[in-house]
């Protein structure tokens, strides 16, 4: 087995790939990190191999590794038991509320809590209950509750 410079920089590069991972958000530079380690193990077997073909191997390798985690393991996380936990607006729908500033020309504005939170709808005076329906961004959308 020979250590040259170009085994050591793939061992490098590899470690450096999988351990930036836990800096990051995401599972990207771990795939990145994989085919480096590959590419480490193909020089260890053929150390006459080009640095070109080091190269053109982490590249395709990157590619391949990349598609795998698109194609089996991204989107398999499991389900929250909490999906709207870090949506505030998001877990506001459903709630129904009475208007602090009447719905003109389809703004208005509600208080829930401490917050005040813009609205679209249809026109409706204030004090008047409507349902929070959808939020976009900041704004929600309410109808009047029945």
């Amino acid at each position: 087995m020979e250590w040259n410079w170009q085994t050591v920089g793939w061992a490098a590069l590899a470690l450096a790939l999988i351990a930036a991972e836990t800096m990051v958000p995401g599972a990207f530079l771990l795939w990145l990190g994989f085919a480096a380690a590959a590419v480490f193990v193909l020089v260890l077997a053929m150390p006459e191999l080009s640095l070109l073909s080091q190269v053109a191997a982490f590249v395709v390798l990157s590619f391949v590794s990349v598609q795998v985690y698109r194609r089996y393991f991204r989107g398999r996380e499991r389900a929250s038991d909490q999906p709207t936990l870090n949506r505030r607006a998001a877990a506001l729908v459903g709630r129904v509320v009475p208007l602090e500033r009447a719905i003109v020309n389809g703004q208005g504005r509600v208080q829930i809590a401490d917050a005040y939170w813009d609205v679209r709808g249809p026109e409706l005076p204030a004090g008047r209950q409507v349902r929070i329906v959808g939020a976009d961004g900041m704004t929600l959308q309410v109808e009047a509750a029945d």
